[in-house]
């Protein structure tokens, strides 16, 4: 039988639908995406709703939206784990029919009682089932459930290629239950079964399910089948080096969307949550896919840290195509329940996009920068600027006004009239850009005033300059 490495790469992410897409969990989402989409193989999804209690329908579609804002795209429909119980009831069956399980007919009094006993003496309280090499003539008409046969002698050996070769004493390994009373599969069996039936080669996960891969190894080898390439990375941890909770802020996928992170920005950061290629911090999707290996991940704790993402995404805000930057804005004001913007806002949103995106980490601070063009008259003045606009900075203005209406609308030649006017009065050119500014977009803060009437043009300006004429001098 071939080996993981002889065949195309299958990964998968298999999240179960609890609640939102935790950050980790869109982290080895987004490992898995990645080291199949760089080796030309598939990438899998697989919903692992088999706690029917606390799975919902509403926590599935709160994953799926998730990984398509990520822009992690799967290959297939995703898979319910819940759906496929008979299949993995079966292998449950072919095992006991193989010699390597058994039916166990202890009681949860008797199974608590050995432990308990275990413990007294001093050792390790594995249940050791009297069943186990019962004659199944001696089997009572009682329920039971299917344990697997675990090695009781030696070690099992993990190759992993993150963590390494790590082993396990078989004396702490129990007889797992692969099948309860009621005939329904545990999660270990399934997530084996489920594996091999989608013919995944990479385990790609969170090394908090390391112990499980020792008693997942153990239904592979139970049915002759290839282990995958096994990969447990670390958890994320805190900016303090503790486990990543609440208290440390955003930990779903969702909450950092609602900040106005772009996708491809956090894409960049959580492939540097814990994997490295060389010093590169900034990369883009095509250069992520080329050099995503597992050889480049760590095995310490990967620590968030929040200045670092705000400044991939300002880079990745910079350097994206303003078209494509326009989409994702209005994507953004769509999810954060903000109204879209008009066709004129927009076609102005991408003439002074290359003014707005410099030094602009979020879409809420590009929005900012930017309301300049999303304010309509009559502008309702912030005090500051109402403030910069005192009676000698009106005059300035009433005199500039004239000059602009006839001059070419050119950013030299309106920088030319400006330092004239402000030159005659014996100003530097800042002293008339901020009542300017103010007149402009109603506010102190703003882009270049010579970018900001580029972009709303002429006669918006005009009518922004004898709007702000007539404000009252004080608020």
């Amino acid at each position: 039988m071939p080996g993981p490495s002889d065949r195309p790469v299958v990964t998968r992410f298999a999240p179960s639908p609890t609640g939102y897409l935790h950050i980790g969990g869109a982290r080895t989402a987004l490992f898995n995406w990645l080291y199949a989409r760089g080796r030309g193989g598939k990438f899998l999804l697989r919903i692992e709703d088999t706690d029917r209690e606390r799975s919902t329908p509403e926590a599935t579609a709160a994953i799926l939206q998730g990984m398509e804002w990520l822009g992690l795209d799967w290959d297939g429909e995703a898979i319910s784990q819940f759906e496929r119980a008979p299949r993995h009831a079966e292998v449950a069956h072919e095992m006991l029919a193989r010699g390597k399980a058994y039916k166990c007919f202890s009681t949860p009094e008797e199974i608590n009682a050995f432990r308990e006993a275990e413990k007294a003496a001093g050792r390790y309280p594995v249940f050791l089932s009297p069943w186990r090499d019962a004659d199944p003539a001696t089997h009572p008409d009682a329920p039971y459930v299917i344990r697997m046969k675990a090695p009781r002698d030696g070690e099992t050996v993990i190759q992993d290629a993150v963590q390494g070769e790590v082993r396990v004493k078989n004396e702490n390994l129990d007889d797992m239950i692969v099948l309860r009373s009621d005939g329904t599969p545990v999660y270990m069996l399934a997530v084996v079964v489920d594996d091999h039936d989608m013919g995944v080669t990479h385990v790609i996960r969170g090394d908090d399910h390391l112990n499980n891969a020792f008693r997942q190894q153990m239904v592979y080898d139970a049915m002759d089948w290839e282990v995958p390439v096994w990969a447990h990375i670390p958890l994320i941890h805190g900016p303090d080096g503790k486990k990543l909770s609440k208290r440390h802020g955003a930990v779903g996928l969702h909450d950092y969307a609602a900040m106005g992170y772009p996708a491809q920005a956090m894409r960049n950061y959580l492939c540097r949550l814990g994997w490295a290629h060389g010093d590169d911090e900034f990369f883009t999707d095509a250069q992520a896919i080329e050099w995503f290996d597992l050889t480049g991940i760590g095995r310490a704790p990967a620590r968030l840290d929040f200045k670092k993402l705000e400044n991939l995404s300002g880079q990745h805000i910079a350097s994206m195509d303003d078209a494509a930057l326009l989409h994702e804005l209005q994507a953004y004001l769509r999810a954060a329940g903000r109204d879209p913007l008009s066709d004129a806002q927009s076609g102005l949103m991408l003439r002074a996009m290359p003014s707005l995106k410099e030094r602009s980490k979020t879409f809420p601070e590009l929005l900012d920068k930017a309301a300049f063009v999303t304010v309509s008259r009559p502008i309702s003045p912030e005090p500051k600027a109402l403030a910069a606009l005192d009676a000698v900075s009106r005059g300035i203005l009433s005199e500039l006004t004239p000059r602009l209406q006839t001059a070419t609308w050119s950013r030299e030649t309106l920088e030319a009239v400006v330092a004239e006017t402000a030159a005659a009065h014996g100003l530097g050119m800042g002293k008339i850009a901020a009542p300017l500014r103010a007149a402009l977009a109603g506010r102190t803060v703003t882009p270049s005033v010579f970018d900001m009437m580029l972009v709303i043009g002429r006669e918006e300006t005009m009518a922004r300059l004898a709007e702000a004429a007539v404000w009252p001098e004080t608020a």
